[in-house]
């Protein structure tokens, strides 16, 4: 069994529940699981694990054995960013160090070359990434599908459709480094998305703070991922507040995500 329920979308709301997800990529990794609860006991719904190979991104993070140990010391709902390019090798890990969310690159479970995904189609699921999807469901946990600045967002429409996701990461930077600036024009994807099933839940990650929040809220985005905005924040909980008011504001108020 899974052990979180994802977000779900309550009546006269026009998308899952809001929800916050500190990156610990900006965390002090010397002291990591008492900054992790100290951001749970501030108002994380969920903790963001970036995990970066240095060959699919060009920075290199953190894997399942640290997932294993933070495990030991929280409850929380870890939601793991695999940024690399096997993803499928490493699902049992983190199933077994006590993932909740397991979120893979469309672009690189779509086969072995870092071009390959051009192929994909809008209309037809590719074998290999709904093999991905199932796998991850076999093992637990819930199943995320990540997708570059440059991906368009149809390409992952299949496997929503057909039940396979939890949810959909927009990047709105490209990913491998913390700290980057907001992309205004990604978050049109979690618009396209949002439109088309008001039931997922859509995450945006890359640059998200007070000052960046509305457009990703009003695009339709619910699970919001910030880094250095919480971590570098003389009042983390007060941020986290505004990102989530934000959100909340924006699925209430009717007006259609554009």
């Amino acid at each position: 069994m899974t052990r979180v329920p994802m977000p779900k979308r309550s009546a006269g709301q026009d998308r899952p529940a809001a929800t916050v997800a500190p990156s610990i990529l900006s965390a002090d990794f010397a002291r990591l699981a008492e900054e992790c609860k100290r951001m749970v006991d501030l108002g994380a719904d969920w903790l963001h694990v970036d995990v970066m190979d240095g060959h699919f991104v060009p920075n290199l993070t953190i894997g399942a054995p640290v997932v294993a140990s933070l495990r030991k010391h929280t409850d929380a709902f870890l939601d793991c960013h695999l940024m690399v390019s096997n993803p499928e090798q490493w699902v049992k890990d983190f199933a077994k160090a006590g993932a909740d969310m397991f979120t893979f690159h469309l672009e690189a479970a779509a086969g072995p070359g870092p071009d390959d995904w051009h192929a994909l189609s809008p209309d037809t699921a590719n074998q290999t990434v709904v093999d991905m999807c199932r796998g991850i469901k076999a093992a637990h946990m819930h199943v995320g599908i990540a997708i570059k600045p440059s991906t368009p967002p149809e390409l992952v429409a299949p496997y929503v459709a057909e039940g396979l996701v939890d949810m959909v990461l927009v990047m709105t930077v490209e990913p491998g480094f913390g700290g980057q600036s907001f992309m205004p024009q990604a978050v049109a994807k979690a618009a396209f998305l949002r439109n088309k099933f008001p039931d997922l839940n859509i995450q945006v990650d890359g640059g998200l703070a007070p000052n960046t929040i509305d457009r990703a809220a009003e695009a339709g985005a619910n699970v919001i991922v910030a880094g250095s905005a919480v971590f570098g924040a003389a009042d983390p909980a007060a941020v986290m507040k505004t990102l989530k008011s934000s959100v909340s504001a924006a699925a209430s108020s009717g007006k259609p995500a554009h």
